[in-house]
C-alpha cells in the first residue's frame, strides 16, 4: 500500500474516532449560553447577535431537516453538525501534521520508507487525537455553537496553503490559493477568528518563493502580513460596507433616489472595478496583481453569505438583532457597535479624569423617505492617558477588581509598567495560560477561575509541583477529587508538544516559524487585541482554540523528537513504533480517559428542562422579562423551535433599550399579542430618549407612574432640561413612584384569587433604584401603566437586582420566575427570597418542572451546578413557607421530592448552605434520622474542605482562602447550634469537637 493511500486512511480513521467520540458525548438538546439563540435562529432563519453567523445558520438549518419533523430532535441534529465539523477539523489536522512531517524528513522525489511512514502516521495520529480530546475543543464540539465550524475553516485553510506549497511549481498550483481565499471568505460568515491565519499563510507563500530569506525580508513580510490582516478585517468587512453606506446616503438624501440605489451603484462600480482589474492583470501578465484581485473577489464571494441576514431582516422575524435591513443598520451590525470600543495602544486608565466629550461621527437611521440623523457618535476626552492601557474600564466592579488584583490604593494612577504587569499576569497568565494548561497539563475543577484564588486552577496531578503553586496536596478535598473536571495529565501532553516544537525548529525553522506564528496570532495576539475586561460572564477559553490547534501540531511532531532522542539506540522501525505508542499514551489516551466524564453530556438535559420550566410556570398570555444569556437563549429555543408556550411574550431587558427590539415587541409573535405599549416609534427611535437622567426636583409625595411617563415622553420644552450646548432633554424628576391599583381589575383578571382580596394594595409604592431611565425602562413603565393587569407580568429570578427597578416587595417567587402582584407588603419579610407565592410554587416544583436529570447526570457543568443550588433554594423556601402555615403533609411531599431530584453529592459551597437549611426543615418535620444523616454528610464534606485549607495554610504559612474558611467554619458552627436546638446532643458534641479542632489549626494565621 502506497504512502498516499495510508495517509488518506489515517486521516479518515481520525475522523471516525473523533466523530464517534463527539456523537457519543453529544448534548441531546439545547445547551446553555449562545446555543439556544443559534438553534432558534437557524431553524427559523432569523438574525443572531452581532456580528452574525449566516453560514452557521444555513448549515445548521440543513442538518435540522434530519429530524424529519420531530421538533424535539432539531437541536440534537444541529449539535451533530458541530460534531461532524469538529471531526472534519481533526481530519485536516492529521493531514496537516503528516504534510509538515513528510516535508521535513522526506526529500523531494524520495520514496517514503516503511519506518518513515510509521513515524509520519504516528505523528498524525498523536497530534490529531490529542486535539480531539483537548478540553476546550471537545467542549465546543458537542453543542451547536460557531466554534466547531470556525475551527474547521481554520483547519482547511492551513491545510490548503500547505497543499499549494507542495504543488507550487506545477502550472495550476494557484488554484489552491484561490480555494483558500474562498474558504476564508466563507469563514467570515462563521467567525472572524479564522482571519488570524493570514500572517501564517503569507509566510508560507514567502518562504516558498524565497528559499533563502534574510532577516530584513522576514521583518518586512511580518509587517506586510499584519497590514494584510487589517485590510481584510477592516477594509473588506467594514470599510466596504461603510463606503456603500455613504453612496446610499448621497443617492437618497442628495439625489432623491430610493433606498438602496446608492448601494446598487456602488456594487456595480465595485464589481466593474474588480472585473477590470482581473482583465488588466491577465492582459498585462501581472501575476501578483491577478492573484490579489482574484483573492479579493473570492473573499467577497464568501462574505456575500451575509446577504441572508439582510434578506431575512426584511421579513421582520421574531429574533432580528439590529434589524440590518438597510445599509446603515447593517454597518452597525458588522461593526459590532453594541459592544463599544476598547483602547489598545494608547488610552485611558480606569481612574483617568474625564474633562470633555468630543463628537467622533454622525449616526443615521432610515426615515420614511430619507436617512435621518440618529444623533452623534461621541467619546470622552481624558485628562491623562497611557501607552498600552489594559486597566481602562471604569465600571465599579472592574475598578474594584483592578485595585484588589494589583494592590492599588484609591489615589494610585496606573503607569505603563502597571498596565504591562497586569497584561502579563492577568490577561495573559490567568486568562490565557491557565486555559492552555487546562488543555495540556490538567484541570482542577469546573469552577470559574477568573478571579484567581482557590477555584478554577490548572492542576497537573504531580503533587510536589502542584504544591508549589497551590499549597499542600496530600488531603485534596471533595470539591476537587469528586469534581468531574478534575483532569490530571501529569504534564505529559505539554512535554510531548515541547519536544515536538524543539525538534521542529531544529529540523525546519521556516515551517516551525509558521506554526509558531499561527500559535501566537491565535493565542497571545488575541489577548492583546481583545484587551478584555475582568469578570466576564463566563470563561473564554473557546476563543483560543486556534492556538491549541497549533500546539497539537507540535504534539504530533513530538513523535519524531522521542524517536530521535529517546529511542535512538533501537532500529528505525522499532524506534518509530515505540515513539508513536509512548506518545499516544502520553497525550491522547490519557486526555480521553481523564476528560470523558466531564465532557459527556449524553444523559444531561438541564438547559432544555430549565428553559421549559421558565415558560411552563407562567400563567396564560404572560409577559416574561429576562436579562441574561442563560435565562433568555434557551427560552428562545423552547418557543421558536419546540413551540412551547407560544402565548408567553419573552422580553429581554438587555435588548429592550434598542428601537429595533421595541419594534418587535409592538408586533404579534407566535401566539402572543403585541405588548401593551402606547409609546410611538418617533418617541423611541435611535437617537431619541436613549437615556434620561434623574434630576431631583425635591418632590415629597409619591407621583403616579402615568404622570412620570407623560413627563418622560413630553415634547414640551417646559418638561425638559436645557444642557450647556442648548439641547433639551427629558429627565426623571423623582424616584418616589406609585401605581394605583383597581381591586376589581385585579380580581377580574385572576391576578389575585378572590380568597386573597383583602391583601390587595390600594397602590403599589416603590423607590426607583437607578439614576437614569433608558428607553427600555421607559417602555417597561409604559407596560406597567397600560397593562391594567390583563397580562400576568413575570421577571426571572436570576437577573441582577437593579433590573427589578425597586419593585422587589411586589415580586413573589413562583419558582424560577418572580410574579408582579399588587399585594400589601408583608413587613415581617426581611429577605426577598422569603417572599413566595406558595400555591403556584408548590404546583411548579411538584407537578410542572423537569429537573434535567441533575440527580444522576454524568455531565454537570458550572451553570448546571448553579441551577442545582437555585432549585434547592426553591425547595427550601417552599418547605419553610408550608411549615410556617402548618401544612405538614405537603411539607413531607416536598421534602421527599427534594431527596428524589436534588443530587446527594455536593457540587459547590453554596450547596452546603442550601443543604443546611433543608436539614433544619427536616428537623422541624421531626424527621430526626434523615436530618442527622444529612448533617453528618454535610459535616464530613466541610471537614474535608477545612482540612485541606488548613494543610495549605500551614504549607504556605499564611491563611489560605480566608473567605472559604470563614464560610465553612460559620456553617459548621451553625450545625452545632442546630443539632443542639433539636436535642441531638451526641451529634452536637461531635460537631463541636470538630469545630474546635479546626479553629485550633487556623488560629496561628492572622486574618485580613
Amino acid at each position: 500500500m502506497n504512502y498516499s493511500r495510508i495517509n488518506t486512511i489515517g486521516g479518515w480513521l481520525c475522523f471516525i474516532i473523533a466523530a464517534t467520540t463527539y456523537i457519543l458525548t453529544l448534548d441531546q438538546s439545547v445547551s446553555f449560553w449562545d446555543c439556544g439563540e443559534f438553534i432558534a435562529s437557524a431553524f427559523r432563519m432569523e438574525v443572531v447577535h452581532q456580528p452574525g453567523a449566516p453560514m452557521v445558520s444555513m448549515i445548521q438549518r440543513l442538518f435540522s431537516t434530519l429530524a424529519l419533523g420531530d421538533k424535539t430532535k432539531i437541536a440534537y441534529f444541529m449539535n451533530v453538525a458541530s460534531a461532524l465539523a469538529s471531526a472534519g477539523t481533526i481530519l485536516f489536522l492529521f493531514w496537516t501534521i503528516t504534510a509538515l512531517a513528510k516535508k521535513t524528513i522526506v526529500k523531494k522525489n524520495e520514496i517514503v520508507s516503511t519506518q518513515k511512514t510509521i513515524s509520519i502516521m504516528g505523528a498524525g495520529l498523536v497530534g490529531a487525537l490529542a486535539y480531539t480530546f483537548s478540553d476546550s475543543f471537545w467542549f465546543s464540539a458537542v453543542e451547536a455553537e460557531v466554534y466547531a465550524l470556525s475551527s474547521l475553516c481554520t483547519a482547511i485553510v492551513f491545510w490548503g496553503i500547505l497543499k499549494w506549497e507542495s504543488q507550487a511549481d506545477e502550472p495550476k498550483a494557484d488554484r489552491w490559493l484561490l480555494f483558500v481565499a474562498y474558504i476564508m471568505g466563507l469563514s467570515i460568515g462563521v467567525h472572524i477568528l479564522n482571519l488570524l491565519t493570514i500572517p501564517a499563510l503569507i509566510f508560507v507563500y514567502y518562504f516558498k518563493k524565497n528559499p533563502s530569506p534574510n532577516w530584513q525580508g522576514v521583518v518586512k513580510i511580518f509587517f506586510v502580513s499584519i497590514l494584510s490582516l487589517a485590510v481584510v478585517q477592516f477594509g473588506l468587512i467594514q470599510y466596504v460596507v461603510a463606503l456603500a453606506a455613504k453612496f446610499d446616503y448621497f443617492f437618497v438624501n442628495t439625489l432623491g433616489f430610493g433606498f438602496g440605489s446608492g448601494v446598487l451603484c456602488f456594487a456595480v462600480l465595485l464589481i466593474g472595478g474588480l472585473v477590470y482589474g482581473i482583465r488588466y492583470s491577465i492582459l498585462k501578465n501581472k501575476r501578483a496583481l491577478n492573484l490579489i484581485m482574484l483573492f479579493t473577489v473570492l473573499l467577497l464571494f464568501g462574505y456575500s453569505s451575509f446577504a441572508l441576514l439582510i434578506i431575512r431582516a426584511q421579513a421582520k422575524p421574531n429574533l432580528n438583532n439590529t434589524d440590518p435591513e438597510n445599509v446603515f443598520n447593517f454597518l452597525s451590525y458588522v461593526n459590532r457597535a453594541q459592544y463599544g470600543d476598547r483602547p489598545l495602544l494608547y488610552g485611558e486608565n480606569y481612574n483617568s479624569e474625564k474633562i470633555d466629550i468630543k463628537e467622533t461621527g454622525q449616526l443615521y437611521r432610515k426615515g420614511e423617505k430619507k436617512y435621518e440623523s440618529a444623533g452623534t457618535r461621541s467619546e470622552y476626552v481624558f485628562g491623562d492617558k497611557t501607552l498600552a492601557p489594559r486597566m481602562y474600564s471604569d465600571k465599579p466592579e472592574h475598578v474594584k477588581f483592578y485595585k484588589n488584583y494589583m494592590g492599588f490604593d484609591d489615589t494610585h494612577k496606573p503607569t505603563l509598567m502597571d498596565n504591562l504587569q497586569y497584561m502579563f499576569s492577568f490577561q495573559t497568565g490567568q486568562m490565557y495560560m491557565r486555559y492552555f494548561m487546562w488543555n495540556f497539563v490538567g484541570r482542577q475543577d469546573n469552577e470559574d477561575g477568573q478571579f484567581g484564588g482557590r477555584a478554577g486552577n490548572w492542576l497537573s496531578g504531580v503533587k510536589p509541583v502542584d504544591a508549589i503553586r497551590l499549597g499542600d496536596q496530600k488531603n485534596l478535598p471533595p470539591s476537587i477529587v469528586e469534581n468531574k473536571a478534575y483532569n490530571r495529565f501529569f504534564f505529559l501532553p505539554l512535554i510531548i508538544g515541547l519536544i515536538g516544537a524543539v525538534w521542529h525548529f531544529k529540523r525546519n525553522q521556516k515551517d516551525a516559524g509558521v506554526v509558531g506564528l499561527l500559535f501566537v496570532f491565535t493565542g497571545i495576539a488575541i489577548v492583546v487585541y481583545l484587551n478584555s475586561v475582568p469578570i466576564e460572564p463566563r470563561e473564554r477559553d473557546y476563543a483560543y482554540v486556534g492556538s491549541f490547534y497549533a500546539f497539537a501540531i507540535w504534539i504530533g511532531l513530538g513523535v519524531f523528537g522521542l524517536k530521535d532522542w529517546a529511542f535512538k539506540k533501537l532500529t528505525p522501525v522499532r524506534a518509530s513504533i515505540f515513539a508513536s505508542i509512548i506518545a499516544l499514551f502520553a497525550a491522547p489516551i490519557i486526555m480521553a480517559e481523564q476528560g470523558w466524564d466531564d465532557h459527556n453530556r449524553s444523559d444531561s438535559h438541564v438547559a432544555h428542562d430549565m428553559s421549559v420550566n421558565y415558560l411552563k410556570s407562567c400563567a396564560p398570555n404572560a409577559i416574561l422579562f429576562t436579562y441574561g444569556d442563560n435565562d433568555t437563549y434557551p427560552v428562545w429555543y423552547a418557543q421558536e423551535v419546540e413551540n412551547i408556550r407560544p402565548d408567553v411574550r419573552v422580553v429581554n431587558l438587555s435588548l429592550f433599550t434598542a428601537d429595533w427590539y421595541i419594534d418587535g415587541m409592538r408586533r404579534k409573535q407566535n401566539q402572543s399579542e403585541p405588548l401593551p405599549l402606547t409609546i410611538t416609534p418617533n418617541q423611541y427611535v435611535a437617537g431619541t430618549r436613549d437615556i434620561m437622567y434623574y434630576q431631583d426636583y425635591k418632590i415629597a409625595q409619591r407621583i403616579e407612574l402615568k404622570e412620570i411617563l407623560d413627563v418622560l415622553l413630553s415634547d414640551n420644552d417646559a418638561d425638559k432640561v436645557t444642557m450647556n450646548d442648548g439641547s433639551k432633554y427629558n429627565v426623571l424628576p423623582t424616584k418616589n413612584l406609585k401605581l394605583s391599583v383597581s381591586p376589581r381589575q385585579v380580581l377580574d383578571t385572576g391576578t389575585v384569587p378572590k380568597e386573597d382580596a383583602g391583601k390587595i394594595a390600594g397602590s403599589m409604592e416603590w423607590t426607583f433604584n437607578q439614576n437614569y431611565v433608558t428607553k427600555g425602562t421607559l417602555a417597561l413603565f409604559d407596560i406597567l401603566v397600560h397593562n391594567d393587569w390583563k397580562r400576568p407580568i413575570y421577571f426571572t429570578g436570576a437577573m441582577p437586582d437593579e433590573q427589578y427597578l425597586g419593585l422587589n416587595k411586589y415580586l413573589y417567587s413562583e419558582g424560577l420566575n418572580k410574579r408582579l402582584l399588587p399585594l400589601k407588603p408583608d413587613t415581617t419579610i426581611e429577605q426577598d427570597f422569603d417572599r413566595i407565592n406558595i400555591k403556584p410554587l408548590y404546583n411548579n416544583l411538584m407537578n410542572v418542572y423537569g429537573f434535567g436529570n441533575i440527580k444522576n447526570a454524568n455531565h454537570l457543568d458550572r451553570q448546571s451546578s448553579d441551577d442545582v443550588v437555585m432549585l434547592s433554594n426553591m425547595f427550601n423556601g417552599l418547605l419553610t413557607g408550608l411549615l410556617n402555615e402548618g401544612k405538614i403533609t405537603e411539607s413531607k411531599k416536598v421534602a421527599n421530592k427534594f431527596l428524589e431530584v436534588i443530587p446527594a453529592k455536593f457540587y459547590s459551597m453554596r450547596q452546603v448552605m442550601s443543604t443546611y437549611y433543608f436539614t433544619e426543615n427536616l428537623y422541624r418535620l421531626n424527621d430526626l434520622n434523615q436530618g442527622n444523616a444529612m448533617i453528618k454528610k454535610t459535616a464530613d464534606y466541610v471537614n474535608e474542605e477545612l482540612t485541606h485549607l488548613a494543610d495549605v495554610s500551614e504549607s504556605k504559612n499564611q491563611l489560605a482562602a480566608e473567605q472559604d474558611v470563614r464560610f465553612y467554619l460559620a456553617y459548621l458552627g451553625q450545625m452545632v447550634k442546630l443539632t443542639e436546638a433539636f436535642k441531638q446532643n451526641e451529634l452536637s458534641q461531635s460537631l463541636e469537637k470538630q469545630y474546635n479542632n479546626h479553629i485550633a489549626r487556623f488560629t496561628p494565621f492572622p486574618t485580613g
